[in-house]
């Protein structure tokens, strides 16, 4: 009798060198000994890409520490305008006093001294906030034990990095080197340990590695503990949604919400039914907070000369959001072929704090991994980043000009050049990523033949609801199934390859093969960044 033939598994795809297809990236390449050669042998050295990514964005990560360390040893402790002057402001030593730790109260239960009263953070940070206070050692030296607390939460995030950078990394699978944009950016470098937003980032980073590996419900769990952790990851949903609207794949959709709401509720609801005042804090401090830094709302009641009631901002914010979601809603189910994940997901969290009566200078840390793995060109990347380094050294200028009685520092005109420049630069990205979305051509993810990687059940799916015209039976896009056009794709990809249906796809793009089969492959692998 004879035995059954034994199949071989598919050979996987090969990674996307960055130095390939980007030029700043290959320009940048030359301090390293230059981009990667026709005859390379990629996969060969124990240093994987993934590894790699990881051990840059912990050096970087050091070397925010490192920037950190003027305030670390004196400017925390020595008036406001110190901490300003040298830029290394961070909220972890001040409010391990402010906020009771230091005295071992516990938050949400315990009531503090005050204005505030309760912690004014979501349960999950709260929880992150009580454990690093549990590590600081204790004594009566009160500025050891605020450096000491700062350096347990610098660990902690340093973790939480980590495991960010891993999961973009992993996410796109052809695509690791991708991260690099997460871990060399220069905003990253600088407000990683203003706050606690990090916590945050990892888990939201976890969920979509989890749906782009087509897992719902661990995609829900993830993205509900991001939420308790930070409010903005539960939007989210808002594009898998329309996404799985437009691909009608309503189960995933299903499971997700109700992962994301299970997991959500298991952190809260304790604290919601035994200390209900202290939770209640964050929402109530949320609606009632004022105006305050980097927002568009600042600069319109500074040169107004007038305030605006808090009530009335919050309900203009409520409905730009609502219009700008809208706006993106439409995008998602009309363009010319579906959008990626990670596009919308920027779309939507950019609109968020563009909207929003508040934007510090670490909520830049929300959409950096967001951009990396929507938009990964580094010209375009570090065009933002330069302008949301401009805010950070403006926004620390100001507030020296502010705290010195206007002696020193940046005047106020100065600053709202500086909020400009840097919503400006939100906005630039943005329409990079509706260019791409309107013209998929023009997508660098795209240009190799792949669909969507970050999209899950969504790659590579059919069509089957599309606005304003019926979808095409031909709407499926095989993932992965054209390559680059090989070392001399640096002018661009090659022209003319099949497209959707077996039509010539445009001219200097690699088209997508249709129902009539893959496209073979060109040449080497170009990975691209």
């Amino acid at each position: 009798m004879p035995s059954p033939q034994k199949t071989s598994a598919p050979e996987p795809q090969p990674v996307v060198c960055p130095t390939r297809r980007d030029e700043v990236a290959a320009a940048g390449s030359e301090v390293i000994g230059g981009p990667v050669g026709r005859w390379a042998q990629l996969g060969t050295s124990r240093l994987s890409p993934v590894r790699v990514v990881a051990l840059v964005a912990i050096g970087m990560f050091a070397l925010g520490m490192v920037q950190k360390l003027p305030c670390y040893n004196w400017a925390w402790f020595r008036g406001a305008a110190s901490q300003y002057t040298h830029a290394c402001y961070s909220d972890i030593p001040h409010l391990f006093v402010g906020r009771g730790f230091s005295d071992g109260l516990i938050p949400y239960f315990d009531r503090f001294a005050g204005d505030m009263q309760y912690l004014e953070y979501p349960v999950l940070t709260g929880l992150f906030m009580q454990v690093a206070a549990w590590l600081t050692p204790g004594g009566s030296d009160m500025q050891f034990r605020q450096q000491m607390y700062w350096m347990v939460n610098a660990g902690m995030l340093l973790v939480c990095t980590a495991v960010l950078v891993v999961c973009v990394a992993r996410t796109h699978r052809r695509r690791p080197w991708d991260a690099l944009l997460v871990a060399l950016a220069p905003a990253f470098v600088l407000t990683a340990t203003i706050n606690w937003d990090l916590l945050a980032l990892a888990l939201t980073a976890a969920a979509m590695l989890m749906w782009s590996r087509g897992r719902a419900l661990a995609f829900g769990i993830l993205l509900g503990l991001a939420t308790a952790a930070k409010l903005y990851p539960f939007l989210l949903l808002g594009p898998v949604l329309v996404l799985c609207w437009r691909a009608w794949k309503w189960r995933e959709f299903a499971v997700a919400l109700l992962g994301t709401a299970g997991a959500w509720l298991a952190v809260n609801l304790p604290v919601m039914v035994l200390a209900p005042e202290g939770w209640k804090r964050f929402y109530v401090f949320s609606q009632d907070r004022n105006i305050d830094f980097g927002s568009f709302w600042l600069v319109l009641t500074q040169r107004a000369g007038a305030s605006i009631d808090v009530e009335a901002v919050n309900l203009y914010a409520i409905v730009l959001m609502v219009a700008a979601c809208a706006g993106i809603a439409g995008l998602a189910l009309a363009a010319p072929r579906r959008p990626r994940f990670a596009q919308l997901a920027f779309l939507v969290v950019a609109a968020f704090i563009l909207t929003n009566k508040v934007y510090s200078p670490q909520y830049v840390l929300w959409l950096i991994p967001l951009a990396a793995l929507a938009r990964p060109r580094w010209r375009d990347f570090l065009i933002w980043q330069a302008c949301e380094v401009a805010y950070f050294l403006g926004i620390w200028m100001y507030l020296v000009y502010v705290t010195t009685n206007h002696k020193h520092g940046l005047p106020q005109d100065g600053y709202h050049f500086a909020i400009v420049l840097h919503l400006a630069g939100t906005l630039f990205l943005c329409a990079m990523i509706v260019r791409d979305i309107l013209r998929p051509d023009r997508d660098p993810v795209r240009q190799d033949g792949s669909d969507d990687p970050s999209g899950g059940v969504l790659d590579g799916a059919e069509d089957v609801f599309v606005l304003g015209r019926p979808a095409s039976p031909a709407a499926a896009w095989p993932s992965g199934t054209a390559e680059w056009a090989g070392p001399a794709d640096t002018a661009g990809p090659a022209a003319g390859t099949a497209g959707p249906a077996g039509t010539a796809g445009p001219a200097g793009t690699a088209g997508m093969a249709g129902p009539t089969g893959p496209v073979a492959p060109a040449g080497p692998a170009g990975p691209a960044a």
